[in-house]
């Protein structure tokens, strides 16, 4: 499923000392409700699971600070259980790359995903990042007002391209990413571990494009004039049901049907 949309960005004013726009407003965010997956998650990057095929998307990756190439969409869904938090992301990308294969290398040079997560919301600065490329290279970190640098999470992560990596004289499908992020990661800030139903966190999903048409794109628009990412008083507002995926009630998802033959 690769859909393109066009974020619109309007007048800009100081918060924070970043320079951010109008969307910065709370009523802009956007929201999603993380249902409980309805079976067991398996990470292998082909997100097969019945409960994967059920889950609703968060919607489209806004693109603000496009200027040129194809807007390549991307496609994420959130799930939950009482030991971790899973994250899955379809990638369209027709030019694949990423050399780092070292825990915390710089990752974002590659083709990247990457989840920002704050699950206190009473300290707007207290938030992890995890990123992983298409190799499946995690950098993690907490933040606190700078990265710590000594954060490790037991993250879980797996990665599947369809395409021919680091060739750029062919065009690509695109690749999916899964990871799981357990609980445990979260044991300084979180107010309740697991999250009890009703609970709600704030988050951030971006994408970063390689070394061909970089996308810097994302779920919720950060409202910076250049690409920024550590903007977390933009992030997305999640809730935590009690309800279960319904598995008998399935949206198309292309990318992970393609992965799953």
């Amino acid at each position: 499923m690769y859909r393109s949309r066009i974020g619109l960005i309007v007048a800009t004013f100081l918060v924070t000392g970043v320079v951010v726009h109008a969307s910065t407003l709370a009523e802009d965010l956007p929201e999603h409700t993380i249902l409980r997956a309805a079976g067991p998650i398996t990470i292998d990057g082909r997100i097969s699971e019945p409960s994967w095929a059920a889950a609703a998307t968060v919607g489209d990756f806004q693109f603000p600070w496009w200027k040129a190439g194809e807007k390549e969409q991307t496609e994420a869904r959130l799930l939950w259980d009482d030991v971790n938090l899973y994250i899955s992301f379809v990638a369209d990308d027709k030019h694949i790359s990423a050399i780092h294969k070292e825990r915390d290398a710089p990752v974002s040079q590659d083709d990247c995903v990457e989840a920002f997560i704050m699950p206190d919301t009473t300290h707007i600065r207290h938030y992890y990042n995890f990123e992983v490329n298409v190799l499946g290279t995690i950098l993690d970190r907490f933040q606190l007002s700078e990265p710590t640098g000594s954060y490790t999470a037991d993250l879980s992560a797996a990665t599947q391209i369809d395409g021919t990596l680091n060739d750029e004289n062919d065009e690509d499908r695109g690749f999916v990413t899964e990871f799981a992020i357990p609980f445990t990661s979260f044991v300084d800030t979180a107010p309740n571990l697991p999250p009890k139903p009703g609970d709600t966190w704030r988050l951030n999903l971006y994408r970063i494009g390689g070394k061909v048409n970089a996308q810097y794109s994302q779920w919720s628009n950060t409202g910076t004039p250049q690409p920024k990412y550590h903007v977390p008083e933009r992030f997305g507002i999640v809730h935590f049901s009690a309800d279960s995926v319904d598995v008998n009630k399935t949206e198309p998802a292309s990318a992970s049907d393609k992965n799953a033959e």
